[in-house]
């Protein structure tokens, strides 16, 4: 039906007879001339009505905002003073020869020139993706997608895909069920992740998998989660952690450089100690200049107890965050700053103004001052490197508290005080512990039961689980965990001796896991992997506040969809065949 698209047109087309189809986004009636500007998927072009074409101008006069119509004509230029440079097509106009309405509109529910909400955005979101920022997000996924296939397939990489109807196992978030009708009272489970999957691929010999999949997770939801949302999941037989870091790091070099020309460099390395005891988070914000500073051995001797308990805890952690040019705070900032770590368990938030550092401790402000020596005040000024002008805001708690209060005021402040550096910041954190202690003492993987510990054998990893570091590796990009993957467990006796540890024993974890531990008993290789969040990455490389604004039907924070109404009541005679009744709580 169309010969260009509206964003196609240009000098060049200049003379040449021209069709184009789309939608009308302005109708302008200037007193004679009639201005439509026509916009489809590749922008948006001025066409000109005039009305010595009678016929052609009625039906123009009939036209609204939405109407969904063919145009052809002539391709003009515009005169120079009336070219609009905010256009791709501003130096070109069509003059129209005919006009087909192919579909008019109802009034539009979504006003196209004001923010409209979230809930009506998603109810009426094939309108709400018309709009050019959203057409351009999705177009941009479709060349973000493009783009990896490529470097893997000319990596040696195999496109391959698993089931999405699979077995229950533990990935750390609840599954999704889905009932079956032939095995009654049984369900499969949608998948949270192609891992075991994937690792079967490479125990089947495949070597290079990778697959753009659909993961699902029954979650609390965020700007950055949603319970349906899109992997990069890849997988590889002999090749190290290293080698697998360096492949996913070209790739993401690769993508940002070809679609945005960012050249991202070389990505430093830092521990997952370093990240927790620098910035309080194992995603770590480097454009934030704001760093944590333990100082629990100058505090050991103090007489105070709200610093020497925790000083002399094993499990307590004192550290305090310098803020350049931070003493113009106001007691109303640094109370409204109190009552937020407050929301991470901590007590209180202790500080001290520098107002002038060569007048010692008359120089300094602050209500815990009364309770510190000078000695003690010029060791923490030494070692913060506190000059005139900054003030010092300490934590002082368990070590969880105050790495997790402490890391999101070093966020919450550096985006305040408008600190945050405007650069792409990427990284790779590694070194993570294999576990993590719940309350009552039991350990739970960091990442997944399925991650091998870095150079122990199954009688060391026995005799110290909680000291064990796992060889494993996060991307992390402005604050954002990109993508995360470690080196897989390839022995049957490591998998057996890691189930043990976490307390699932031999006849569960056959029930939940047989089909692994049975394929880790037939020469299976030394294998690794990571998966990429595409929804997270296109987030950054977009600029967008939430995923849900670069996928095209999302789900809202709740996980129910306005567009479809779902989740929604089943049919009596469906549930009737699976074997399924509904009983009302009170």
């Amino acid at each position: 039906m169309r010969s260009h698209y509206c964003g196609e047109l240009n000098k060049s087309l200049v003379d040449q007879n021209v069709t184009l189809c789309g939608w009308v986004n302005k109708r302008r009636d200037l007193g004679g001339l009639i201005f439509i500007d026509l916009r489809d998927r590749e922008g948006i072009v001025q066409a000109v009505i005039d009305p010595d074409e009678t016929a052609i101008f009625e039906s123009a006069n009939k036209l609204r905002n939405e109407f969904c119509i063919k145009l052809s004509g002539v391709v003009r230029a515009r005169p120079e003073s009336q070219a609009n440079k905010d256009m791709a097509t501003g130096e070109v106009e069509l003059y129209v020869k005919d006009l087909e309405i192919l579909n008019a509109s109802a009034p539009v529910p979504l006003d196209f020139n004001q923010d409209n909400s979230e809930e009506q955005r998603l109810k009426y979101r094939y309108l709400d993706l018309r709009r050019p920022v959203m057409n351009q997000r999705l177009q941009f996924r479709s060349k973000v997608t493009s783009a990896v296939r490529r470097y893997l397939d000319d990596a040696g990489f195999l496109d391959m895909e698993t089931p999405i109807l699979t077995k229950a196992t533990p990935e750390g978030a609840r599954d999704y069920l889905v009932p079956s009708r032939t095995h009654k009272g049984q369900f499969f489970a949608l998948p949270q992740s192609p891992q075991l999957f994937k690792q079967l691929l490479m125990v089947a010999g495949f070597d290079r998998y990778y697959q753009i999949v659909k993961c699902f997770r029954d979650e609390d939801l965020r700007a950055d989660r949603q319970p349906e949302f899109t992997q990069i999941d890849i997988e590889t037989t002999f090749m190290s952690g290293e080698d697998v870091m360096a492949m996913a790091e070209g790739m993401v070099r690769s993508v940002f450089s070809e679609l945005l020309n960012v050249e991202l460099g070389d990505f430093p390395t830092m521990t997952y100690l370093e990240a927790m005891t620098r910035f309080g988070s194992d995603k770590p914000d480097l454009r934030n200049p704001l760093e944590m500073v333990d100082v629990a051995d100058i505090m050991k001797d103090v007489d105070f107890k709200v610093f020497a308990g925790p000083a002399n805890d094993p499990k307590g952690r004192v550290a305090v965050i310098k803020v350049l040019d931070g003493a113009s705070m106001t007691r109303k900032n640094i109370d409204g700053y109190t009552e937020f770590v407050g929301k991470y368990g901590a007590k209180g938030l202790a500080w001290i103004k520098v107002n002038d550092l060569e007048a010692g401790l008359a120089g300094l402000q602050s209500p815990i001052l009364k309770f510190l020596n000078e000695e003690v005040v010029n060791a923490i000024l030494a070692r913060t490197g506190a000059q005139t002008g900054d003030i010092l805001l300490f934590g002082s708690d368990s070590y969880k508290v105050v790495t997790d209060a402490l890391g999101a005021l070093r966020l919450k402040v550096g985006t305040d005080l408008e600190l945050v550096e405007d650069k792409w910041a990427p990284l790779w954190v590694v070194d993570f512990p294999m576990f993590e202690e719940l309350e009552g003492g039991a350990l739970t993987p960091l990442h997944h039961p399925f991650t091998a510990p870095s150079n122990m054998t199954p009688a060391e990893l026995a005799a110290d689980p909680a000291g064990a570091l796992s060889d494993a590796y996060d991307m992390v990009l402005n604050g954002c965990e990109l993508g995360g993957g470690s080196v897989r467990i390839h022995k049957q006796d490591m998998q057996s001796e890691v189930f043990r540890i976490l307390g699932i024993g031999e006849e569960e974890a056959q029930e939940k896991f047989g089909f692994l531990l049975d394929a880790l008993q037939f020469g299976a290789p030394p294998h690794a992997g990571l998966a990429f969040g595409l929804d997270r990455m296109l987030m950054l490389m977009v600029g967008a506040d939430s995923i849900r604004d670069v996928m095209a039907f999302p789900k809202t924070t709740t996980a129910a969809c306005p567009l479809t109404a779902a989740p929604g009541f089943a049919n009596p005679d469906a549930l009737k065949d699976l074997g399924i009744e509904i009983v009302k709580q009170n």
